[in-house]
């Protein structure tokens, strides 16, 4: 008499989803790992290592920690552990995936992991700061991934959403992103700044430019070699971008446009050279976080001041 033969007995190790989690954290600890690609702490890290090679979601229920995993589970978690500590690689590069404003992204190294407090602010349509004012058409410009392209367009349907950057790979990880996601009211255009898109006008333009000086990119720990150093560097004092942006935006804004954007700890910089300019600096929950927003009104106003700052930059 012939049969199907008797599978071997799934074999569990006398370790749990949260003892592998503690261990990891303290591993990464222990090794002096870099955190700042969307999480900011080991423990947060290492639970995300840890649902993704178990394929668990990310939100799962605390009440599943206790649950043991089996021998093979703890081989595939402990070798994303020894890959994140001996190479450096940021998690979101060794999962493929980084949660941004809400949603699941596609991430690698095309671009940067999205990381911008910006997110913040997309599900709320950007309030208070646009103060009711009708929007038809947004503007993400530096995309790179596209994440704040389409979550903005996820959260507000009715809104045209332009996602630009210079870089071919970064808007191929885009088109992912945008088929990934669904976002139909997402076009994504090359261009160099504003250079390309001659005619083209905005209600709100957004960007999270590169904004790290020069010094500080060479200084940065290895982590963040993994990214694309054109997302990154912008000069001696980080406002190579930033300058050009604000001369250029109000040939882009209508009437009452708003811009909104992100220069982190270069902001001292940019108030010390433009004083004048009203700039209104965002407050997060976590605090001030180098995100500013300026009326289209107030860079015409001082338009001559700043095209002579950012005209020396080229």
């Amino acid at each position: 008499m012939t049969g199907s033969a008797t599978p071997s007995p799934v074999q569990f190790e006398q370790v749990s989803i949260i003892d592998l989690i503690r261990y990891g954290g303290s591993r990464f600890n222990e090794a002096g790992l870099t955190f700042g690609h969307s999480y900011d702490n080991a423990l947060d890290e290492a639970t995300q290592l840890v649902l993704h090679a178990l394929h668990l979601p990310h939100d799962l229920s605390p009440v599943y920690g206790a649950s043991r995993v089996t021998a093979a589970e703890q081989a595939k978690v402990l070798a994303l552990f020894e890959r994140r500590i001996a190479e450096r690689i940021p998690a979101a590069y060794l999962t493929g995936e980084a949660w941004f404003a809400g949603l699941s992204f596609k991430s690698d190294r095309r671009a940067l992991v999205p990381r911008s407090p910006i997110a913040e602010l997309i599900p709320h349509g950007y309030e208070p700061w646009l103060g009711g004012r009708e929007i038809e058409r947004v503007l993400d410009l530096c995309t790179g991934s596209g994440c704040i392209a389409i979550a903005t367009a996820h959260y507000h349907p009715h809104w045209q959403v332009d996602g630009v950057d210079i870089n071919d790979e970064a808007l191929s990880l885009a088109a992912e992103n945008k088929e990934r996601l669904h976002a139909g009211n997402v076009t994504l255009r090359k261009s160099d700044l504003f250079n390309q898109l001659q005619g083209q006008v905005y209600d709100l333009i957004v960007t999270n430019p590169p904004y790290v000086t020069n010094d500080e990119t060479d200084a940065l720990p290895q982590e963040y070699a993994h990214e694309p150093e054109l997302g990154l560097r912008a000069g001696d004092d980080g406002l190579d971008l930033a300058l050009k942006i604000l001369r250029d935006a109000p040939d882009h804004l209508s009437e009452n446009g708003l811009l909104i954007c992100e220069v982190g700890e270069a902001e001292n910089a940019l108030v010390e050279l433009l004083p004048e300019l009203p700039m209104a600096w965002v407050e997060f929950k976590v605090g001030q976080m180098g995100i500013f927003v300026v009326e289209r009104a107030d860079l015409v106003e001082h338009h001559a001041r700043i095209k002579e700052l950012a005209d020396a930059r080229a």
